[in-house]
């Protein structure tokens, strides 16, 4: 239906933990739970699991209602207590796009992305808009900890992976992601931002063929507050939105990305809405995408997202979830979208 209708585990618990508290925004439908006891939903979750039939509304109760640092710490207390991993015993009773939601709200934050990098780079053919998706929404920070974690869980580099995935001007733009190294200053510097303006319109507009490299230092790097400046400048310049001088200069999967860098830079919840409503929308529904950014965004800016998802498609993101979705599964995606707009 679509929307229309609609090692030491201590230490690695400890680390995962921190780690995790470094996602977390104000904006968030998923926050601490007051009085907090990791014994007792450990506990919990194994009556749920281990009983007669599985308690599947425990289950959801206690993973939706708590943050990721502290679901850490439940995982921990879980493998000390049973001497079983709780991801085994999830995935041992739960089942399909219910099960792979549950698995991911007890999987660190970076952790969690490196899998889904690998994934959309896994087999036959690859997803570059979830590689573009990750990439241009996650902090340099963030991205140092998915390169981290990438490395950790598969022994092999992000970069060396996106090098042999992809190709040209779209490889260089990724890499300069991966890297991390956009600038995360909230200073903006004027003479800069028209430096940069003018660089770019010489770079497209202004000459024949396009410097794309121009354009993959200038946006891969910059901090968006500085790339809203120097947007606002580009226009000055040239009379045309950047949007659309790189759809006029650019093609492909570079034209693609360039794009969600601007978005982001724009109103990330926008862009993320954008996606949630492409995932929802038409004769099926696109889980993975779904799954990632209800469970990644849930601590960090989820409600701008609903009220984006709200302001652009006519209906509320509950609403397309509800309509869209069955059983358990619905009921979790609900729980975390966190209420109706």
């Amino acid at each position: 239906m679509s929307t229309e209708g609609y090692c030491d585990l201590g230490l690695r618990a400890r680390w995962t933990a921190m780690a995790a508290s470094l996602w977390v925004g104000p904006r968030g439908t998923i926050n601490n739970y007051p009085g907090f006891n990791p014994s007792v939903d450990a506990e919990a979750i194994r009556k749920a699991i281990k009983g007669i039939g599985t308690d599947e509304k425990t289950l959801i109760n206690i993973l939706t209602e708590r943050s990721n640092a502290q679901r850490q710490l439940i995982v921990k207390q879980y493998q000390e207590a049973y001497e079983q991993a709780l991801k085994a015993d999830l995935k041992g009773d739960l089942s399909g796009h219910f099960e792979h939601v549950m698995v991911a709200l007890i999987t660190a934050p970076a952790v969690f992305d490196a899998k889904q990098l690998k994934k959309s780079m896994r087999g036959m053919g690859t997803d570059e808009d979830t590689l573009i998706e990750i990439l241009t929404t996650r902090t340099s920070r963030q991205m140092k900890e998915i390169s981290q974690a990438y490395y950790t869980a598969y022994k092999k580099n992000l970069r060396d992976d996106i090098s042999s995935e992809t190709s040209g001007d779209f490889r260089k733009a990724l890499l300069t992601l991966a890297d991390g190294g956009r600038d995360e200053s909230l200073k903006v510097d004027e003479h800069l931002a028209k430096k940069d303006a003018q660089t770019l319109y010489d770079a497209g507009e202004k000459k024949w063929g396009t410097d794309e490299d121009k354009f993959t230092e200038i946006l891969c790097l910059r901090s968006f507050p500085q790339l809203k400046l120097t947007f606002d400048e580009y226009r000055n310049i040239s009379q045309k939105d950047i949007e659309d001088s790189i759809k006029g200069e650019l093609s492909g999967h570079f034209e693609d990305l360039l794009l969600a860098v601007v978005r982001c830079t724009r109103n990330t919840p926008a862009f993320l809405a954008g996606r949630l409503h492409q995932a929802l929308k038409g004769a099926g529904t696109d889980e993975f995408t779904l799954n990632r950014i209800m469970v990644s965004r849930s601590e960090i800016d989820l409600l701008d997202i609903r009220r984006e998802f709200k302001k652009h498609y006519g209906c509320s993101l509950y609403s397309a979830i509800q309509s869209d979705t069955s059983g358990d599964y619905r009921t979790v995606l609900l729980k975390i979208c966190g209420g109706d707009d």
